[in-house]
């Protein structure tokens, strides 16, 4: 398998899109609202990746809740944003946490039950007043130690509904000022609050990068690219020892050729380049340009197939949303 994980361009693998994942097969592939339209369609189009990948590729999606979801109504469950998961644990922290558990399980259940293993959640980045929106309500709270405790039950409520969960954006996007899918974010230096949740979740299997630069760190590349900010930040302030996935690499926060930026995370230090359009001639250049799988990235990769494995149960989904209704209510 090649480091990569890759959108598709429309609903169906038509043979155009299906050559280059058979030519060079990647790590997996990622689907957004482009990919999708009816659960059956879905369930169709992920049992024909499945078929088409290698054994062990991953079929992804993000679906945090709230604005970031991929699977939306009238055909897919409708989830709240986990800044209304945080105003819970703000009255009632038992209440709280119970809330992100059973958002997590619904989720991870739901999206399961579609043909996905992997969900690119939860957010652990801060919200701070005055920042990019980019973040904004996809955070549960501004305090560090909320956030720790609330990504947490969710992450575990998505190993328990059978999907792997994907923290991001480390080492903390919440302070920027810029949207990275539109410029690149700069700030002087890392916060040691901007790291705490992560840090409590260090133990995680999956971890995304934020592309943001930070200049007393790496002058010249953002996180995503910079080799000593994660060896030394990621894996080693942080304490991070599992998959580390780029963000999305088309994002306008980088520039040059989509092969360029995904060798240049893989050099930095990532174990795979996500890359998110869907175009087919992008997605085969991708292809072509990445490297196998490192023996390491493959080990985590079973690593955290093993930490779902190892928690997921069965989902009354019915009584879980019941439950998390009355909780948000």
């Amino acid at each position: 398998m090649r480091a990569a994980i890759l959108g598709l361009p429309g609903p169906a693998l038509d043979p155009e899109t299906r050559a280059p994942l058979a030519q060079h097969p990647p790590a997996g592939v990622i689907l957004f609202a482009r990919n999708i339209e009816t659960p059956d369609q879905l369930r169709r189009l992920t049992a024909d990746l499945r078929a088409a990948l290698p054994p062990g590729a991953v079929i992804a999606v993000d679906q945090e809740g709230g604005r970031v979801a991929r699977l939306r109504p009238p055909h897919f469950t409708a989830h709240p944003a986990a800044s209304r998961i945080g105003a819970v644990f703000a009255r009632n922290q038992h209440a709280g946490r119970r809330a992100a558990f059973l958002h997590g399980m619904l989720i991870g259940a739901e999206c399961a039950a579609l043909g996905f293993d992997m969900v690119c959640a939860p957010v652990l980045d801060r919200a701070v007043p005055g920042a990019t929106t980019a973040i904004g309500d996809r955070a549960f709270d501004a305090d560090p130690e909320t956030v720790a405790l609330l990504g947490r039950a969710m992450a575990e409520g998505l190993a328990a509904g059978g999907v792997i969960p994907v923290m991001k954006h480390l080492p903390g996007h919440g302070r920027a000022l810029a949207d990275s899918h539109l410029a690149l974010p700069e700030l002087a230096d890392i916060d040691e609050a901007d790291l705490l949740a992560f840090q409590r979740n260090a133990d995680l299997p999956c971890a995304m990068t934020a592309h943001l630069l930070y200049r007393a760190v790496d002058q010249d590349n953002p996180a995503t690219l910079s080799a000593r900010l994660i060896a030394e930040v990621i894996r080693g302030r942080i304490g991070f020892g599992g998959l580390l996935l780029s963000d999305d690499l088309a994002m306008h926060a980088l520039q040059g050729a989509p092969e360029h930026r995904a060798q240049a995370c893989l050099r930095a230090g990532c174990d795979i380049a996500l890359y998110c359009p869907g175009e087919v001639a992008q997605n085969r250049s991708v292809l072509e340009h990445c490297p196998p799988l490192s023996v390491t990235a493959e080990a985590r990769l079973h690593q955290a197939r093993d930490f779902v494995a190892a928690r997921a149960v069965p989902c009354d989904i019915a009584a879980a949303s019941a439950e998390r209704a009355s909780l948000l209510a």
